[in-house]
């Protein structure tokens, strides 16, 4: 049992490292582009938003389903 539980946990803090990388690509590159397309900064802003939000979505997916591993 104390290995299931393991294996959940490097699951869950791989789906945690995950967004954290995601997040951070989707950040740096909508500030690149709004640095070079100012004028555009609500539009990028937006997708940015939409796409972190999906991403984060897709991380507590992941989380829940290692976890979920613990009670089986």
């Amino acid at each position: 049992m104390a290995i299931v539980g393991s294996v959940a946990a490097i699951g869950a803090g791989l789906a945690v490292i995950g967004v954290g990388l995601g997040i951070g690509k989707i950040g740096g590159s909508a500030m690149e582009g709004i640095a070079r397309q100012p004028e555009a900064a609500g539009k990028i802003q937006t997708a940015m938003i939409i796409a972190a939000a999906l991403i984060e979505g897709a991380g507590l997916f992941g989380i829940v389903v290692a976890l979920l591993g613990l009670g089986g």
